[in-house]
């Protein structure tokens, strides 16, 4: 009944395939989730890609993909998450930000119709289940996983995940803006007491004057809020994509000298929570 949390994506706004975004990996944000072997996935970035073709030889066929929300970095893998083209496979597919503007399933469809490509929705042959919520909504998945949301400050909204499973819990908290000096309560809520929390790092204290208004925060204010809600471990995530890999080693170094609990998400780092 293990509790393990995966990073198959941790680049912001578009994928870096380049020798400079190697050793923190290129691809767009998605994290796989396990819950006793239950699957959610968070966003379907380019990291979907890989992470389908792991699913399927592992013999996985369902899980729950969660979308923090809808703009291109986020979703654009998902025409080639490969288990969905199977007929075997069965997926949940959920957001909190879209119901008044059609739905989840709109948006995924619109995504994949000409003139901007050229393989339909309905050609996943697998069982796709459409869900909408409202961010700030509670609920269970599989009897003995609880999940908790929240709004995120981003441009036209996004959604905060706190997953809970037995005793044990992590966030995903990806896009959001702070307001320097004033700590998000939602986000406060939400992290408070996790064993691990996601957090949105994009740019550095010194570069966020030059963001505001970008829907993104820095791995400053993920230290501070950690410290601030008794969170045990910070992943800086959604690495801004001029980040290059000397950057990001000194930004690991530095983080890491400020606060003991935080790590530098990296493709292919697994943390195991139980």
């Amino acid at each position: 009944m293990s509790f393990k949390v995966k990073f198959w994506g941790v680049r912001g706004s578009i994928a870096t395939p380049s020798p400079k975004h190697i050793a923190f990996g290129g691809n767009t944000s998605c994290v796989d989730v396990s819950c006793g072997g239950r699957r959610l996935i968070f966003d379907a970035g380019t990291g979907i890609r890989n992470l389908g073709h792991w699913l399927w030889r592992k013999n996985v066929r369902d899980a729950h993909i969660l979308f923090s929300h809808t703009h291109w970095d986020h979703i654009n893998g998902f025409p080639f998450f490969s288990p969905a083209f199977h007929g075997e496979g069965s997926f949940t597919i959920m957001a909190g930000h879209v119901g008044e503007i059609g739905g989840i399933k709109q948006i995924m469809a619109g995504q994949m119709a000409n003139p901007t490509f050229p393989v339909p929705l309905d050609a996943m042959r697998g069982t796709l289940h459409f869900e909408d919520f409202n961010a700030g909504d509670s609920f269970q998945l599989h009897d003995n996983i609880t999940v908790r949301t929240t709004m995120l400050n981003h441009p036209a909204g996004a959604t905060g995940y706190r997953v809970e499973f037995r005793g044990k819990s992590m966030c995903y908290v990806t896009d959001t803006e702070h307001i320097p000096g004033k700590p998000d309560e939602n986000v406060l809520a939400l992290i408070e007491g996790a064993d691990l929390v996601v957090y949105d790092s994009t740019y550095t204290d010194a570069e966020f004057p030059g963001k505001v208004g970008w829907g993104h925060s820095t791995w400053q204010e993920g230290v501070r809020l950690a410290k601030a809600a008794n969170v045990k471990m910070l992943a800086i995530f959604h690495h801004d994509p001029d980040h290059e890999d000397g950057f990001m080693e000194a930004l690991e170094a530095e983080a890491r000298a400020t606060w003991s609990g935080a790590i530098v998400a990296r493709e292919n780092m697994r943390i195991n929570l139980l």
